[in-house]
Parts: C-alpha cells; sequence; structure tokens
C-alpha cells in the first residue's frame, strides 16, 4: 500500500480515537462541552447516548488499524466507506462541520488506497 495511503488512513483513525475519549470520557467536562459547544445540562442529560456514540468512533478506529495491520485493503476501504458514510449522515443532521472532519479525511484517504491520490 503507498505510503500516502496509509497516511491518510492513520490520520482518520486518529480522528476516531479522539472522538472516542471525548464522547466517552470527557463529554461533561470543559473540554468536551467546548469541544461539542455544549451546555452542562445538555451535556449531562445525553452522556450515556454520547458514551455510546463514542464507542461506535472506537470502533471504526479499530477497524482502520486492524486493516491497516492486517494488509487488509478491501477491509480498509470497507471501514473508510463505513466513516464517509457515517460523517454524511452527521452533516445532514446534526453539523455540517462533520463533513469535514469525517467524510473528507475519509474519502481522500479512500482514493489514495484505490489509488487515485
Amino acid at each position: 500500500m503507498h505510503i500516502a495511503a496509509i497516511v491518510l488512513s492513520l490520520i482518520v483513525c486518529a480522528i476516531h480515537v479522539y472522538i472516542l475519549v471525548v464522547e466517552m470520557f470527557l463529554w461533561d467536562k470543559p473540554a468536551g462541552m467546548k469541544t461539542f459547544n455544549l451546555t452542562p445540562e445538555f451535556a449531562k442529560a445525553t452522556k450515556v447516548m454520547a458514551g455510546n456514540q463514542g464507542l461506535y468512533n472506537g470502533f471504526l478506529a479499530a477497524g482502520i488499524a486492524w486493516a491497516l495491520m492486517a494488509g487488509q485493503r478491501g477491509a480498509l476501504l470497507f471501514v473508510l466507506g463505513c466513516v464517509a458514510v457515517a460523517g454524511l449522515y452527521g452533516a445532514a443532521t446534526a453539523s455540517r462541520k462533520i463533513l469535514f472532519v469525517q467524510t473528507v479525511p475519509a474519502g481522500l484517504a479512500m482514493a489514495a488506497v484505490i489509488g487515485l491520490g
């Protein structure tokens, strides 16, 4: 696999590890509330839901890491595709910023994996 594909995939992986940490452990802390522009009341009311979301983001990161370590190009494309679709849904339903945080990096990584970059 080309070095650009590996680097871009690792960036997507790192983004999802960061999201896991914020959603699972920092959601109702100042850093988490600042990251997602939350009020303390909203953060408290949605803490369990955010933890669940964080876990799913962790699974995406784990899938990317596993696919890279195993050299599974098809699996890597699948997981990056899942990230891109999740980002599209998040951008359509929650915040357009998600498009640039998730979908664009995943799309660039996918392009590099299939050799377009």
